[in-house]
């Protein structure tokens, strides 16, 4: 199969490029490479001859027209996306550009390009999406397809609008889609502004590691590898104009998901003393949602997928990474708005 990834430079986008690589698909990777996205991700793939990278903003339609036509994948994982909740939140604008009029663009371009080539049942646009569009839960329950949407941010705002337009392109053109709602995700080359990476780069560095409100938050985590594996099986297998939630059966708070990393820290890295006595409690991130928890049962019963890493696993194997990876995650240090609180208008 050949896919066009798009974002495939990016935390997700790229463990879907190596994913898929190391499966024997060829893979066409389009990244605009901002400041969230690095080619270093997929250094160990990118000598393959399946593999070809494309620079390009998702927003340029003659550009997406001229690489569809060079590459002419038979299918289009859409993953590309700003997805910082606290940039979000101070500056919105880029998460309307590129998260709605993107995908619009997206759309329009696959259109054109299917229908040229004759409208093939085999052609798939998968958009991959957020658990975030549904809002927030309170003690019980969990999301499934048929959630209402209800977005909270910014940022989740801008992907709800996403999704619908998505939706509407399979309704009114039949275009041959597939949805993917997912949870939290963490591994391997996370960038350095989302929580897990602040937690083990605050705790090496010895300064505060800032946990929002009382850390009571709780969120759903999926290993970075078992999405990018569940996302080759949508692709594959997912029925058109179906949505399917994709979770880690792994819901932690905030407090508790920094005391396992600071736990880990202490045995592979130990300090002088424990490195939970850095944990500092600050504000509040404006409309930070409760809880958010995923029932994943469609994507089980119907495609055979279940997640395969557990959290403490997935924790063990991240902070490793990043220990191993330090040149990695210096080179990325230096970015705007690393490092530095956010969303905090």
């Amino acid at each position: 199969m050949k896919l066009l990834v798009t974002g495939g430079a990016g935390f997700i986008g790229s463990a879907v490029v190596r994913h898929a690589i190391r499966h024997g698909h060829q893979v066409v990777n389009l990244d605009k490479l901002t400041y969230a996205g690095s080619l270093s991700n997929v250094a160990e793939v990118s000598g393959s001859p399946n593999y070809a990278f494309e620079q390009a903003d998702i927003c340029d339609r003659k550009a997406i027209d001229a690489i569809l036509a060079r590459h002419r994948p038979d299918a289009i994982m859409h993953l590309a996306a700003e997805s910082h909740v606290d940039r979000s939140i101070d500056g919105p604008a880029a998460f309307m550009e590129t998260n709605i009029m993107g995908t619009y663009t997206m759309l329009e371009a696959a259109r054109a390009y299917w229908t040229a080539d004759g409208k093939p049942d085999s052609f798939r646009f998968h958009h991959i999406s957020t658990d975030e569009v549904f809002g927030s839960l309170g003690p019980t329950g969990k999301f499934t397809e048929t959630t209402p949407y209800d977005p909270r941010s910014p940022y989740s705002a801008s992907k709800a609008a996403s999704d619908h337009l998505v939706r509407a392109w399979h309704e009114t053109y039949g275009l041959p889609v597939v949805l993917t709602n997912c949870s939290n995700n963490y591994g391997p080359y996370h960038f350095p502004e989302k929580l897990i990476p602040v937690v083990i780069l605050k705790a090496l560095a010895g300064t505060p590691i800032p946990i929002y409100g009382k850390g009571d938050n709780i969120r759903d985590w999926l290993y970075v590898e078992d999405h990018a594996d569940a996302l080759l099986t949508v692709v594959q297998k997912g029925a058109v104009g179906q949505s399917y939630n994709i979770g880690g059966e792994n819901e932690a708070t905030n407090l508790d998901l920094v005391q396992k990393i600071c736990a880990i820290l202490d045995e592979k890295r130990p300090g002088n003393r424990p490195y939970a006595e850095q944990i500092a409690f600050v504000t509040d991130r404006p409309g930070h949602d409760q809880r958010y928890a995923i029932d994943p049962s469609r994507i089980r019963e119907e495609l055979g997928w279940r997640p395969s890493v557990t959290l403490d696993e997935g924790l063990e194997k991240t902070v490793e990474w990043f220990l191993d990876n330090e040149d990695w995650w210096r080179a990325l240090q230096g970015r705007e708005g690393v490092g530095k609180r956010l969303g905090t208008a």
